[in-house]
């Protein structure tokens, strides 16, 4: 992995991770995280009968991902603008589930071995979005 990385217009995230593919596998491994290991963060989302995060959940964040990664923008034509304030607003994001998201998504990376200048950048953003969240004081 490339230690000095970083995103251009023509090598996104998006690109880095895999394509659709590379981001789907994340999302599988971080719902498997959460449901596994933040069982509170779990009930957060619709869930099957074995208290697993529903595929639902999973393709709605796939497709936002590809799209805030630098890929498709199919989720704008389906779901809209984010505005993840708005959507996460009716959920409790205190510091503890915020904390809760970031150790999932950290677990998925290790799992899709994300390394370098990819797993840099992702870390970073990934903990300002899950930050700007929060709407619970401490």
């Amino acid at each position: 992995m490339d230690e000095n990385w970083t995103p251009t217009l023509e090598d996104t995230p998006f690109t880095r991770i895999g394509d659709e593919e590379g981001v789907r596998r994340l999302v599988e491994h971080f719902y498997d995280a959460m449901s596994e290991h933040e069982p509170a963060l779990a009930r957060l989302h619709s869930c099957d009968a074995d208290g697993r995060v529903d595929r639902s959940s999973r393709d709605h964040f796939a497709l936002f991902l590809c799209f805030w990664l630098g890929g498709p923008k199919d989720y704008l034509t389906v779901r809209g603008h984010p505005r993840l304030r708005m959507r996460h607003g009716h959920l409790p994001v205190d510091v503890g589930m915020r904390d809760a998201w970031l150790r999932s998504m950290e677990r998925a990376m290790d799992a899709c071995e994300v390394r370098g200048g990819l797993r840099r950048h992702l870390g970073k953003r990934f903990a300002e979005v899950a930050d700007f969240l929060r709407n619970v004081p401490d």
